[in-house]
C-alpha cells in the first residue's frame, strides 16, 4: 500500500463547530477517520504529522516553510507522498516558498485547505483533503504522476508556485492566471500531462535548501503617490531586494523624485524586481515608455511571475550576495516551474 504523510500546519480545514456552543475547536486529526470514514476507501496508509505550534496562516512564515520543508526531508524515503494542509490566507506564498527549498523532487507535495470547517455541515474540507491525498499516491507504472509542489483546491491540481488567492467567499478560492491548471477533478482526473513539471537533470538528487534571506520587501505603486512614499518607504532599511508591483505590463510613473530613488537603490545594490499588479499576464518591460526607463536604470523584470513567488524565490537567491546581472540571470531561470523562460 502506498504510505502518505500528512503535516498538518493549522488554519480552517482544522477546525470544527461545537454545535452545543457554535464556536470554532481545534480537529484532532490523530481522529481524522472518526469524522472521515471515506478515508478508509483510499488504498494507502497515512500518519499525521502536527507542526509544534499550531498557527493562523497569517502567522506562517520563514521558520515554518523550513520545518515544512525539513519534515518532508527526514521522511522523503518513508513515503510516497505528502498532503500539507494549510490555511487558505498565505497558502500561496507557503506552497510557493515550500517548491524553492525542495529542489530535484520527484514525488508529490500537495498543499491543501478549505473555507470553511472540517466539521461544518457544507464543509468543502472532505473533498479537498480525499482528493489531496488521491493525488498524493497517483502513480502509473509504479512512477508517480506529480512530481512537484501543487496545491489543490475545489476540483482542481495547480502547480503551487503559479497561483494566487483570488476569493475570500468562493470556495474556487484560487487561480493560476499564467500556467494551465495541473488536473481536473470531476467525475474522473483529468490529468495535463504535457503541463507537468519534471526535473532537468533525471538523476539529480533530492536536495532540500536549509534556509532563506528575509531581506525582502515589496512595495505596491499606485496612482498620484506622495514624493515622500518610495523615499520613506524604506527609510534607513537596505533590504537585498525590492520586489516593486507596477501597473499593466510593467509601467510606472516618470516622476522625478521616484526615478532618483529607484537610480540611488539599484546603484546601492538593492536589486530591484518588476512584477504586474494584474492577476494575468506579465512584465514586458521596454514595450511602453513608461517601463523603457525602468530597464535603463537596471530594474529586474519579473516576467510572468506571481508576487507570491517572487517574494519565495528572491528570500532563496538573497542567500548569497550575487551581482545585479548574476541575481537576473538567476532568477529569470525556471527553478521549479514558476517563470516562463
Amino acid at each position: 500500500m502506498s504510505k502518505v504523510l500528512i503535516i498538518y500546519t493549522g488554519g480552517t480545514i482544522g477546525m470544527k463547530k461545537d454545535y452545543n456552543s457554535g464556536s470554532l475547536m481545534p480537529f484532532d486529526f490523530a481522529h481524522l477517520i472518526e469524522h472521515i470514514p471515506e478515508i478508509t476507501h483510499l488504498d494507502c496508509d497515512l500518519k499525521v504529522i502536527t507542526l509544534n505550534l499550531i498557527k493562523d496562516s497569517s502567522d506562517v512564515g520563514l521558520s515554518e516553510w523550513l520545518e515544512m520543508s525539513r519534515i518532508i526531508e527526514a521522511n522523503y524515503t518513508k513515503f510516497d507522498g505528502f498532503v500539507i494542509l494549510h490555511g487558505s490566507d498565505t497558502m500561496s506564498y507557503s506552497s510557493s516558498a515550500v517548491s524553492f527549498l525542495l529542489q530535484q523532487l520527484d514525488k508529490p507535495v500537495i498543499f491543501t485547505g478549505s473555507q470553511l470547517p472540517i466539521g461544518d455541515l457544507r464543509t468543502d474540507a472532505k473533498e479537498n483533503l480525499i482528493s489531496a491525498i488521491q493525488l498524493a499516491i497517483l502513480q502509473k507504472d509504479g512512477v508517480p504522476v506529480i512530481q512537484e509542489v501543487g496545491l489543490y483546491f475545489e476540483y482542481k491540481l495547480y502547480r503551487a508556485n503559479r497561483t494566487t488567492k483570488i476569493n475570500t467567499e468562493h470556495f474556487k478560492a484560487f487561480e493560476s492566471p499564467n500556467y494551465p491548471v495541473l488536473v481536473d477533478s470531476g467525475l474522473h482526473m483529468k490529468i495535463n500531462h504535457q503541463s507537468l513539471w519534471r526535473k532537468k537533470e533525471e538523476n539529480s538528487p533530492f536536495d532540500v535548501k536549509q534556509n532563506m534571506c528575509d531581506e525582502v520587501v515589496l512595495c505596491k505603486l499606485f496612482p498620484g503617490f506622495n514624493p515622500n512614499y518610495f523615499e520613506s518607504y524604506l527609510g534607513e532599511y537596505k533590504p537585498r531586494v525590492l520586489i516593486l508591483e507596477t501597473f499593466g505590463s510593467g509601467n510606472a510613473p516618470r516622476y522625478n523624485y521616484f526615478l532618483d530613488q529607484l537610480e540611488l537603490m539599484v546603484e546601492s545594490g538593492i536589486h530591484v524586481v518588476n512584477v504586474t499588479q494584474c492577476i494575468g499576464g506579465g512584465v514586458m518591460m521596454g514595450y511602453y515608455e513608461n517601463s523603457l526607463y525602468l530597464k535603463d536604470l537596471g530594474v529586474i523584470s519579473g516576467k510572468d511571475i506571481t508576487t507570491e513567488s517572487a517574494i519565495a524565490k528572491a528570500m532563496l537567491l538573497s542567500i548569497e550576495s550575487l551581482s545585479r546581472e548574476d541575481f537576473e540571470r538567476a532568477f529569470h531561470q525556471s527553478l521549479c516551474g514558476e517563470i516562463s523562460e
